[in-house]
């Protein structure tokens, strides 16, 4: 293609507070509309903002984990635009002087590292939602969203492809999950992301007229919405068209984008002090003593599988991609110490179960306990791993203890010597030509007489007991 997109990305992320950003109302999802809201969040005359001190702490420590600049002075302003779900008629903002100045975070694109830049993260407060019934034909307005904390995370134009903005959305996620500053679920709305797309000749420093995409609520969306948007704006150069600076929708079900409004500038929305909130200072001891609350991040304990545990990178950055996920890895690992055959389970049978039933680490039936327990009776011969594994999704539903589950089921391993020569006698009467072919030197055929003594054993029977007691009887 002759031309070079260059995309930079806005992402609002709830904060996990308790209550909204200047008022003491409930941040919770799903409740009835208009049930969390107070004069404040409503806006009605003679309220006045309180601001929310976590949630200035979940910002301050968002920015130090980004590498930003934090401002020791910031200050809120009014942004003005009217609409139905801002009953105010303005949106309390950071403009000028942001919590968070420059910063930057690495993700890592088909196996190449890449640094983008951090513009500025700023807190804000949240609209509300118009509800649109098309059985009553009319709209409501829902405020119990209105005034929840959000922090609006920028980028600089270093992006260049949906690749690549599929890789800083997850990393950015899986970074705000494991502060626990945002629960990251994109469905309910707590991470959103407005990507700003332009195209320039490939070789040019010029940036062409951008567009901000909207109504974006998964990854997949935010990929193809932009692989859309890049082809329609190729189009229209090519074809010696103007893309015109606008915000456009993606509508899934079509698989495009549509018009919603002329892209607004930053002189259109009249932005000035907020009157009612004092600048905002940060004391550097605060600052310093919130950096040592910042946990192992994704990037670093990434680094610490490998290394320590002696994973596969591949193994490494699936299991720390959720927080969740690596530490029910590491419980495991703790009683169990074979971290390359936890992380085969983990990887396999769990997940498989997780995703069949949209489970998580923490909803899971089967505690890190649990299966190791499991990865124990397989270790002392108890149970056959073919066993173990046929078994998982039985022992996934039902919770039970697996020594328990085996007992019942009549899986117990047959590893007594007595018993399994008894069977191999049977099984070698039966197949003499076998026999003979091994002893004649063609030593592979013994795969096909274990077999046999499995299949005589329902499977009961030890593999390695089997082929070794084998071997010794056909040499013998």
């Amino acid at each position: 293609m002759a031309y070079e997109p260059v995309i930079g990305v806005e992402v609002h992320a709830q904060l996990q507070t308790n209550t909204k950003l200047f008022c003491g109302c409930p941040t919770s999802f799903g409740l009835p509309p208009n049930t969390q809201v107070c004069p404040t969040c409503l806006g009605l005359p003679g309220s006045l903002p309180v601001l929310n001190q976590r949630a200035v702490e979940m910002a301050v420590r968002t920015g130090l984990a980004l590498h930003c600049e934090i401002a020791l002075t910031n200050q809120f302003s009014r942004k003005n635009y009217f609409y139905p779900d801002l009953p105010k008629g303005y949106q309390i903002s950071q403009y000028d002087l942001p919590i968070c100045g420059p910063g930057w975070l690495d993700i890592a694109v088909n196996g190449e590292r890449k640094r983008v830049r951090i513009r500025r993260a700023h807190l804000e407060e949240d609209a509300g939602k118009n509800v649109h019934d098309v059985q009553v034909e009319g709209s409501g307005v829902d405020l119990n969203r209105a005034g929840t904390p959000l922090l609006e995370i920028v980028t600089e134009p270093d992006l260049h492809s949906s690749d690549e903005v599929d890789a800083y959305l997850k990393t950015l996620r899986d970074l705000l999950v494991y502060l626990e500053v945002c629960d990251g679920n994109m469905e309910q709305g707590s991470f959103r992301c407005e990507p700003n797309v332009s195209l320039r000749l490939r070789g040019q420093d010029i940036l062409g007229t951008k567009v901000e995409l909207k109504n974006i609520n998964s990854f997949r969306f935010a990929k193809d919405a932009l692989d859309f948007e890049i082809s329609r704006q190729a189009e229209v150069l090519t074809d010696g068209g103007t893309i015109r600076q606008e915000t456009r929708l993606w509508d899934v079900q079509k698989g495009q984008t549509a018009v919603m409004r002329s892209k607004e500038e930053a002189h259109d929305y009249r932005y000035f002090p907020d009157p009612d909130l004092l600048p905002l200072t940060v004391e550097t001891e605060w600052i310093e003593a919130l950096r040592h609350t910042i946990p192992e991040l994704p990037a670093a304990r990434l680094k610490r599988f490998v290394k320590d545990f002696h994973l596969p990178e591949y193994d490494a950055k699936i299991l720390t991609d959720s927080k969740s996920l690596a530490d029910y890895f590491e419980s495991c690992v703790k009683h169990f110490p074979h971290p390359k055959t936890v992380s085969n389970w983990v990887m396999g049978e769990l997940l498989r179960e997780f995703n069949a039933t949209g489970a998580t680490p923490e909803s899971s039936p089967v505690s890190p306990e649990r299966l190791v327990q499991l990865l124990q009776l397989v270790e002392t011969g108890t149970v056959s791993l073919k066993v173990a594994r046929d078994l998982f999704p039985e022992f996934y539903a039902s919770g039970k203890d697996p020594d328990q589950l085996v007992k019942e089921k009549g899986l117990i391993q047959v590893s007594d010597e007595g018993i399994l020569g008894k069977m191999i006698e049977e099984v070698l009467a039966q197949h003499p030509a076998q026999v003979e072919q091994y002893r004649a030197g063609k030593e592979t055929v013994v795969s096909f007489l274990v077999g046999q003594v499995m299949k005589a054993s329902q499977g009961k029977a030890n593999p390695g007991k089997v082929n070794a007691l084998l071997k010794r009887r056909l040499t013998s």
